[in-house]
């Protein structure tokens, strides 16, 4: 019963497929999926709500349905009319409902956290699709949150910062957060976000001892067996170049 209406909402929406994989060597791609609670846990959450909709527009559908019998209860015609337009009010809030339903259970399905040994990349949204790369050689920090209730349905959320989400007046980062922070990335709802964390954390340590930088970004060629040194101050540098080239595309977005 739920194909036929993921169909719809997918057709409609026009949600795209899966996403590609992020560069890096092959065979490392690891795939990691929202856990079963996250849907258990987002679901109730949505019951609770429906049920108070429900709760308010069918009293509220109910009362007028029952004053327009009322008042045209001599008159078949004007009483049936107003009976039919309650149905329909009815019909209307359960296909609302349905839809709601179906984009929920979709927000679960379609999410995407797939990790190479050179990046990441997360697809999230039905309605607002959003996805993002990023590359370990720009990561900054790495950390976990668990609030009580997902401590009770066992899920975790992994957030991922990269280099440049910092600075500018708190106003305007709190409304880039609420946009989409295109250098903070979150792995929500898996039930194994401490092994997440570990595989990305190892990764993130071989290719800093390795003393590589963004595989895509190339700096000259070098004789095989040749060893990159790389003094400290190099990260600072990176870290303000980062910041720079953001602050630039904010600009040019202004203009």
């Amino acid at each position: 019963m739920f194909e036929p209406l993921k169909k719809l909402v997918v057709k409609v929406l026009k949600v795209p497929p899966e996403p590609e994989a992020p560069s890096g060597a092959e065979g490392s791609l690891k795939v990691f999926r929202a856990a079963p609670n996250f849907y258990r846990y987002n679901l109730y959450l949505w019951m609770f709500r429906q049920a108070f909709l429900v709760l308010v527009l069918g009293s509220a559908s109910v009362g007028l349905l029952l004053a327009a019998l009322g008042k045209f209860g001599e008159d078949p015609i004007k009483a049936a009319i107003a009976g039919g337009a309650g149905v329909l009010a009815g019909l209307l809030l359960l296909g609302l409902m349905s839809m709601s339903y179906a984009t929920l259970r979709l927000d679960y399905e379609m999410r995407w956290y797939k990790v190479t040994d050179r990046s990441l990349r997360i697809r999230e949204g039905v309605v607002f699709v959003r996805e993002m790369t990023m590359t370990f050689a720009n990561i900054q920090n790495i950390s976990i949150s668990q609030g009580p209730v997902q401590r009770f349905f066992k899920i975790a959320d992994l957030k991922v910062e990269t280099a440049g989400g910092g600075g500018g007046h708190a106003g305007a980062q709190q409304n880039q957060e609420h946009a989409f922070n295109m250098h903070v990335g979150f792995f929500r709802g898996v039930d194994n976000a401490e092994a997440i964390r570990d595989l990305m954390m190892d990764r993130l340590k071989r290719l800093r001892d390795a003393g590589l930088g963004d595989a895509d970004d190339s700096h000259g060629e070098r004789s095989p067996g040749q060893e990159v040194v790389e003094a400290p101050e190099v990260d600072v540098l990176r870290a303000i170049l980062d910041e720079a080239r953001q602050m630039r595309a904010q600009a040019e977005a202004r203009r």
